[in-house]
């Protein structure tokens, strides 16, 4: 169920839109990091057991 909002309908979409975008894209961010440092962490624990 939507709420009328009136004239401001737009602006209010538009900002939970944005606000969506802006999670979705720090949650992409945080996985990409993490792959990366997850990659490098194996990379130097196969360099430390391979001694």
């Amino acid at each position: 169920m939507m709420p009328d909002l009136g004239k401001y309908a737009v602006t209010v979409l538009s900002a939970y839109g944005v606000s969506l975008v802006l999670i979705a894209a720090l949650v992409g961010a945080s996985l990409w990091r993490a792959r990366r440092v997850r990659a490098a962490l194996r990379k130097v624990e196969t360099r430390r057991t391979a001694r």
